[in-house]
């Protein structure tokens, strides 16, 4: 989903609860990363792995100029063959540590073994983050979350498209007074007019 979409997406949201949470999150997600320094691990479920929410966040840090919001994509069954940034297995959380940020991506409560590492990973000092499950487990364990109920107005695709979009916001300061608009029309010039952050 492009810029343009992510906006006329904001403007058909323009009024519910959303916009809000979905900039709430980014927020603590940016601040995170950006605070503790320590790297972004985005993990999935073995059926639902995050991969399209790793590439936009990949470009949001590089538009963004934030290069902590490029997260390392963690795998439950990656193969040998596999290029560099899509081959870290499960064994990476294992290794998570205080100052990481560990970001875990599921439309329903993961199964014990992910569980598991996760509380493992929160045990050694990494912030956990949710993003799609209920009010299950991970929620329970992760410092902040936010859930995408089956049914709701809003896919969990569509939910990430809007927090990577804001996560890379909120990195810029807002400019404020009457250069605003034009500030922001400039950054959107340089973003459209500068070179492409490398694809995944």
């Amino acid at each position: 989903m492009d810029a343009v979409r992510v906006a006329l997406l904001r403007e058909v949201l323009a009024g519910t609860e959303w916009l809000g949470a979905t900039r709430r999150f980014a927020g603590v997600l940016r601040g995170s990363v950006v605070s503790h320094g320590g790297g972004l691990l985005l993990v999935g479920t073995p059926e639902y792995e995050p991969w399209h929410l790793a590439a936009h966040l990949v470009d949001e840090a590089a538009w963004s100029g934030t290069p902590e919001l490029a997260p390392t994509l963690v795998r439950h069954d990656p193969r040998p063959s596999d290029p560099a940034h899509l081959a870290v297995g499960l064994g990476r959380l294992a290794a998570a540590r205080r100052g990481e940020t560990l970001l875990v991506v599921a439309p329903e409560d993961p199964a014990a073994p992910l569980l598991e590492r996760v509380c493992d990973a929160r045990r050694a000092g990494a912030t956990v983050l949710a993003l799609g499950a209920g009010e299950g487990e991970l929620t329970s364990m992760a410092h902040d979350a936010l859930a995408v109920a089956e049914g709701a107005e809003l896919d969990l695709d569509t939910v990430q498209h809007l927090v990577s979009a804001a996560a890379g916001e909120n990195a810029v300061p807002v400019p404020r007074g009457r250069r605003r608009f034009r500030d922001r029309l400039a950054r959107l010039a340089e973003q459209l007019t500068g070179p492409p952050p490398a694809r995944w």
